[in-house]
């Protein structure tokens, strides 16, 4: 798989009929591994080792209704309090990351409503906040855990 722009990390890997699978410690098996699986899989323990994320706080593609039809998030990231704090839109490396993506993100928050949106291809990350006042503000990292 491709390097990344993200801290390495100790993974686990199996072959199974012909397919490579990663284990994912936050839904606790071995997915197939994907070049979007491979972002995914990278900005959890980023999020988790460098930011002070609890894996226990993370959620892994989970479905949602966004106007009215099912769609499976990322990443979302909870506070203490179960409140959304952070969803994070993957793709893979090989995938630009264009306004439509953003669109995509923020589409997904109008049913999560966190307080913050990412992005990511692995190679690339954009991050903003949603004030109190509905703005968008891009910032300049990942913000840290402070749920």
């Amino acid at each position: 798989m491709k390097s990344l722009n993200l801290p390495p990390f100790e993974y686990k890997v199996k072959k199974q009929n012909g397919q490579i699978w990663i284990f994912d410690m936050i839904r606790k098996r071995y997915v197939v591994l994907t070049p979007e699986e491979w972002v995914r899989q990278h900005f959890i323990h980023f999020l988790i080792e460098s930011k002070g994320y609890p894996a226990q706080l993370i959620a892994v593609e989970k479905e949602i209704q966004v106007c009215g039809m099912k769609r499976r998030f990322d990443l979302v990231c909870y506070d203490r309090q179960a409140n959304p704090y952070l969803i994070v839109e993957c793709k893979a490396p090989s995938v630009a990351l264009s306004q439509a993506v953003f669109d995509q993100a923020f589409q997904y928050n109008l049913s999560i409503a966190a307080r913050f949106i990412a992005i990511t291809n692995g190679c690339l990350h954009f991050c903003g906040e949603i004030s109190g006042n509905g703005k968008f503000q891009m910032l300049a990292e990942i913000p840290n855990f402070c749920g």
